[in-house]
């Protein structure tokens, strides 16, 4: 619960266009990919528990698997003609759209804020800052700070209910913020240089291997397949804590900014301390890594359904759209220099409706292939 009540596109766009992987993401990177990749983390680390007792009392999860196969998968199957051009053409324009740097100034933010309404972002880090500001400047205040000692009563219950030694690898984490924190000072003063941004979440991967500096023996005793489980729980645990410390931050952010009498720069600085936190907090690092994810599950099924289609006879178009089209030969153009299979395999049937009409049938002619390009 929000308060906020936007509209959330979820049709699709005319039957015979083919939805590109960049609009497939700002229409449903908040209602499929953000809650599958959510669901997935989760499933990860509920498996890395069982997999410890060689997976006695593993539940199968079906119902879990099938949500994240549906959020992941569906826009892209319910997605008509999928061939590799288009999906060449999709692979680039997605990637692109993952590392352009539209919206990343100062000066942008009102435009940021007006595509975000409109829906017609240029980039990824325009899409997620303008749903940030959306929801911190349009949410209700009485709402964010319910939601925020919700939260911060979630997390006294975890740090009850955990055992201590999962907790205790929670230092190797806060190194690793610590030491993007620099990097991303640096990205502010560099002139928001990109070499920086893609530099401050390269730094995680880098903890595991250099966390035995930090833990010690703990690191990998007995094994590090055997830590692994409290690897996975204690970095949820801290991503959790990173999005709580981000609530108090914004939520005091919008209390000062509800005080300031000047309503403009009130506005300008409310602004201004979610675009910092949108990426000291990794709201748009982790966006930038799920988006990649998103694209290597894209590009996975768009081959599928393309070599499937390819190889029996346009199924997925006939399934999608109609078997007029799905006769069109793969590297072809439905009507690009010849009539419709209908009017071709009709041609000297009797026109009954220019019969009634007071037209001769008898009159009638094979139709001239060649007038019939489409426009």
């Amino acid at each position: 619960m929000t308060g906020i009540a936007r509209y959330f596109f979820t049709g699709r766009p005319p039957a015979n266009q083919h939805q590109t992987w960049k609009d497939n993401y700002i229409a449903y990177w908040r209602s499929h990919y953000s809650p599958a990749l959510s669901l997935v983390s989760g499933y990860l680390v509920y498996t890395s528990i069982a997999s410890q007792s060689n997976g006695k009392g593993q539940l199968p999860m079906v119902l879990v698997l099938i949500s994240i196969f549906a959020w992941l998968v569906t826009p892209i199957i319910f997605s008509p003609l999928q061939r590799w051009n288009l999906i060449r053409q999709d692979l680039r324009e997605f990637n692109s759209f993952i590392i352009s740097g539209a919206g990343m100034l100062e000066t942008d933010l009102p435009e940021v804020v007006a595509r975000g309404t409109r829906g017609t972002v240029r980039s990824l880090y325009e899409c997620g800052l303008a749903e940030e500001i959306n929801a911190w400047e349009a949410c209700p205040l009485p709402v964010l700070v319910t939601c925020l000692l919700a939260k911060v009563a979630l997390g006294a219950y975890l740090l009850l209910v955990l055992p201590a030694e999962v907790l205790d690898f929670l230092p190797a984490f806060l190194v690793a913020l610590a030491l993007s924190w620099v990097v991303v000072l640096g990205y502010f003063l560099a002139g928001l240089s990109n070499v920086f941004l893609v530099a401050s979440f390269l730094i995680w991967p880098a903890a595991v291997p250099l966390a035995h500096l930090v833990l010690g023996s703990r690191f990998s005793d007995p094994s590090f397949w055997t830590r692994t489980p409290e690897y996975a729980i204690s970095l949820s645990v801290f991503l959790f804590a990173l999005g709580l410390a981000k609530d108090l931050a914004l939520t005091s952010c919008r209390v000062m900014h509800s005080l300031l009498p000047n309503k403009r720069a009130r506005g300008h600085l409310l602004h201004e301390c979610i675009r910092a936190c949108f990426v000291y907090f990794f709201v748009h690092q982790r966006q930038f890594v799920e988006a990649y994810a998103v694209l290597g599950v894209n590009l996975a099924a768009s081959t599928c359904i393309a070599s499937l289609d390819y190889l029996c006879s346009s199924c997925h178009t006939w399934f999608l759209l109609n078997s007029e089209l799905a006769r069109t030969k793969h590297g072809q153009k439905y009507m690009e220099k010849r009539a419709t299979f209908f009017e071709l395999e009709n041609a000297w049937q009797p026109d009954f409706w220019a019969s009634e009409s007071g037209h001769d049938d008898s009159q009638q002619t094979e139709p001239d292939i060649a007038t019939h390009v489409a426009p």
